[in-house]
């Protein structure tokens, strides 16, 4: 039997919320298309709940289909959330059954983990390594390795001992850490001494999870977990700093969290945390230009070249903004198409008509 509520007309949500045609969000609801995770809500009648495009629960047939442009139209219409996919929650947040194992590595993260340790905290390891290689491109035993790699190298750069800082980061013979350490920062401890660190974390956001990072310089990076280009520049931020990416924390970091959280409830309008983005002598130029758009404004990319003082550079304006390592803080998304349509934005036209909408609102009060 269908399930009865009050709902919202079809054709008259999919008008305000300038949502894909049906046939399109049909067609990435049955292959579980990630690019649309923020784009819709797929409600299905004869069940009574809404999902995320990437649920994995048996696809409904095409008439009982009702899409939505957000978590709250889907409740008003009536639908109650999936068990499955869960969609009131943030997109990559961390799973209830994880976050022990977390909260125990944070607390001791110099400690070697084995099967048998979650095991014993009634996880199962294989469980925990498919988390781990969907959400941070790396097994678990890859990841507290690098975290254990990470930790010691910054002790190996205040001068302690090598020995001691090897077996006091889970390693059980100094010539396996030597092995380790040279295979992650591809050359050996003792040569390491005057080598940066980038920390790199996941952060949680309302349009999917983003990867930052941080040296003593400032935060260099802030970019979408899912976008293609994210290895290509964490690439060219090592090399530019002659620098390793390491997971960890980092005092920069944890401002950034917190001016994101704030920006992203209408309370902040400016970001203040310290930023490095190295780049050519246009590209920087570039950026620069992208600070002064004020929160709430758009500009064109002919308004853009004219303003670092080359009119003909529309395309290279375009260029140098795609490669913006610093998603949002340096808002490239406040630059649109000279007839005022959304163009080029690597975290997906979605995202960047999210923010336009939510700092116009804000700024309208």
């Amino acid at each position: 039997m269908d399930f009865h509520g009050p709902k919202h007309r079809l054709a008259d949500v999919n008008h305000i919320a300038n949502l894909p045609p049906a046939a399109e969000m049909y067609r990435a609801l049955c292959d579980r298309d990630a690019a649309y995770d923020g784009v819709f809500f797929a409600a299905i009648r004869t069940t009574g709940v809404f999902c995320r495009p990437t649920c994995t629960a048996r696809k409904p047939r095409e008439e009982n289909v009702e899409y939505y442009p957000s978590a709250r139209d889907a409740l008003l219409a009536g639908y109650r959330p999936c068990m499955r996919c869960r969609p009131l929650e943030p997109n990559g947040a961390l799973p209830v059954w994880l976050r022990p194992l977390l909260g125990e590595i944070e607390r001791d993260p110099a400690r070697r983990w084995k099967d048998a340790d979650l095991r014993a905290m009634r996880l199962d390891p294989g469980r925990v390594r498919r988390w781990f290689q969907a959400n941070h491109g790396m097994t678990f035993h890859a990841y507290q390795r690098a975290r254990r790699l990470g930790l010691a190298l910054g002790r190996i750069q205040h001068g302690d001992d090598l020995t001691r800082t090897a077996y006091d980061h889970g390693f059980e013979s100094l010539s396996g850490f030597r092995d380790a350490f040279a295979r992650t920062f591809d050359r050996p401890p003792g040569k390491s001494r005057a080598v940066d660190r980038i920390q790199v974390t996941r952060l949680l956001t309302p349009l999917g999870p983003m990867v930052a990072g941080a040296n003593d310089e400032g935060v260099c990076l802030l970019e979408f977990a899912d976008r293609r280009m994210l290895e290509t520049q964490l690439d060219r931020l090592t090399k530019h700093f002659g620098s390793e990416a390491v997971p960890g924390e980092h005092e920069h970091i944890a401002q950034l969290d917190d001016e994101l959280r704030r920006y992203f409830a209408g309370e902040l309008s400016e970001f203040t945390v310290r930023v490095v983005y190295p780049g050519t002598e246009f590209q920087v130029a570039c950026w620069e230009y992208l600070r002064t758009i004020p929160y709430g404004e758009t500009r064109s990319y002919a308004e853009e070249a004219r303003a670092i003082g080359n009119r003909k550079a529309q395309r290279a304006v375009g260029r140098a903004n795609g490669d913006n390592r610093l998603a949002i803080v340096i808002p490239c998304h406040r630059v649109v198409g000279n007839d005022g349509q959304l163009t080029g934005y690597g975290g997906g036209l979605w995202r960047k008509r999210f923010l336009l909408d939510l700092e116009e609102q804000n700024r309208k009060g």
